[in-house]
């Protein structure tokens, strides 16, 4: 009788162990490694709707996982504290590695990395821009500095603005 009982106790803490490791995947799966701690949407549809009850704007991470373009500014992002701290508090959160058929997304092309910020009037905030005049919308590592500089403006905007 007691060993089916610890048979069964062992049986109830593997399966305990096996849910709590799906949870932790599924939000791993989320954040795609830009921020584990940062709460992110799933997709644009529900990232807008999030962005309007909570009036914070929406920032939008277009990237690709096989692009080492994406990856070097991933791992630049995640490193940058005070842009993970905006990031976790200040935004509604979204990273795409799927292109998107809203043209609003893509104002000058379909290249990543981009990141768009869109304000609860769902406004996408073509004037916050990168740094290069050939692709507005993309950041390196090394252009941290300016991304952080860029959330600033987009609560900033969104605070005068509304």
């Amino acid at each position: 009788m007691l060993r089916w009982v610890l048979l069964a106790l062992f049986f109830g803490i593997c399966a305990s162990a096996g849910d709590q490791k799906k949870k932790k995947e599924k939000l791993q799966s989320l954040s795609r490694g830009w921020g584990d701690n940062i709460s992110w949407v799933k997709s644009y549809e529900e990232g807008l709707s999030k962005m309007v009850n909570s009036q914070k704007p929406l920032m939008v991470i277009h990237h690709r996982d096989d692009c080492p373009y994406s990856q070097a500014l991933k791992k630049a992002f995640v490193a940058e504290k005070s842009i993970q701290k905006m990031a976790k508090e200040d935004f509604i959160m979204l990273n795409l590695v799927e292109d998107s058929n809203d043209k609003h997304q893509a104002p000058d092309g379909y290249y990543v990395p981009r990141i768009l910020f869109v304000d609860p009037t769902m406004t996408v905030r073509a004037d916050i821009a990168g740094k290069y005049s050939n692709h507005l919308y993309t950041y390196t590592p090394d252009d941290m500095e300016h991304l952080a500089k860029n959330m600033k403006k987009a609560k900033v905007l969104l605070h005068t603005e509304l």
